[in-house]
């Protein structure tokens, strides 16, 4: 089956993100990271289209020890910047720096933008679902 014809759904994955090495956190730290429900196309990228079709689908869970995880949902706005929308206003917006250009496969890393200070994160784990 060809993704043109892929039923809906079909590319939706489960990504874990990791915190990557960065200062405070030499080795990275597996307890700081984001699950992502998310379409993915056959190169790991995320898929536009999709997201628009399936928006409800979109969805995103960051946890951080000591901290309550926080449920939202993939949005786009606008010129094409993804965030993580956890609810009304945009004061507790994440934004994904450059996701339109990101794989999202084991390995690679993406930058979120958090609390106003960018983190590099790895993509541990990438599933279908």
């Amino acid at each position: 089956m060809t993704a043109t014809t892929a039923k809906p759904g079909e590319k939706f994955r489960h990504v874990r993100l990791e915190l990557a090495r960065e200062q405070g956190h030499p080795l990275g730290d597996r307890a700081y990271g984001y699950d992502l429900v998310i379409p993915l196309d056959a190169e790991g990228n995320l898929d536009a289209r999709e997201c628009a079709r399936h928006r409800e689908h979109c969805r995103v869970r960051r946890f951080r020890p000591g901290e309550e995880d926080m449920v939202g949902a993939l949005r786009r706005r606008p010129g094409g910047q993804w965030f993580f929308d956890y609810g009304e206003g945009e004061e507790d917006d994440e934004l994904g720096f450059r996701f339109s250009d990101e794989r999202f496969v084991p390995g690679e890393y993406v930058s979120i933008l958090s609390d106003g200070v960018m983190h590099t994160y790895q993509v541990k784990r990438v599933e279908k679902i």
